[in-house]
């Protein structure tokens, strides 16, 4: 059973996630909070595996929460939920260390709950409209330093970590093992200096103007 935290200032939303997790078999509510300062108190006690932040928030935005948290549990979980599909939010949240990113209007409650599982087993979820965004801002990029370190192969493996695919997804689609994707992985994360798949798509992010 893995917990999750809600921050979200909309009580009527707030309701319905946290009866929606109560109603899954594999997740549970903690706690759920109506602004980031009520967050930032909480969590750490609370200890959720899985944070789904809203961004626009009374006084301060969910953004810098999820950055106050990654800093202080770098292995926590934190998924966006939000109605804001803005590019210069998506790649602030991203950098800021959140796992995934979900526009309301295009989630069902049923993937907000397989994209909560996705997250925790190594995957970024992130709604096909905010993926494609930040897919065109790679292809944009072109080879960024640092990249022609890589070969062929873990460029691909790259693009699909960057679509938020799971590993297993990734072996299937380009037809390799599981370990020999585990492998690529291992050294994209060497020759980028990264440690996670997060941190991969961040070292990108930071190259944005």
């Amino acid at each position: 059973m893995h917990t999750v935290a809600i921050v979200e200032d909309n009580a009527h939303l707030r309701e319905l996630l946290t009866r929606q997790l109560q109603r899954c078999h594999a997740l549970t509510c903690c706690g759920a909070y109506a602004d980031a300062e009520e967050a930032l108190r909480e969590i750490p006690r609370r200890k959720p595996a899985i944070v789904l932040m809203d961004i626009k928030l009374p006084g301060m935005d969910g953004i810098e929460c999820t950055r106050r948290l990654r800093k202080a549990f770098p292995n926590l979980n934190v998924v966006m939920l939000t109605e804001h599909g803005d590019s210069d939010l998506i790649f602030e949240a991203l950098k800021a260390g959140a796992n995934g990113y979900l526009l309301r209007k295009h989630t069902t409650p049923t993937q907000i709950e397989q994209a909560l599982a996705e997250v925790m087993a190594g995957g970024s979820p992130m709604t096909s409209y905010i993926a494609r965004k930040v897919v065109n801002y790679f292809q944009q990029l072109g080879n960024p330093p640092g990249l022609e370190r890589l070969t062929s192969r873990e460029k691909q493996v790259l693009a699909c970590l960057v679509e938020g695919w799971l590993y297993k997804e990734i072996a299937h689609r380009l037809g390799i093992s599981l370990d020999t994707a585990r492998k690529h992985l291992c050294n994209i994360y060497r020759k980028l200096q990264v440690s996670s798949r997060t941190e991969a798509v961040v070292k990108y992010l930071r190259l944005k103007p």
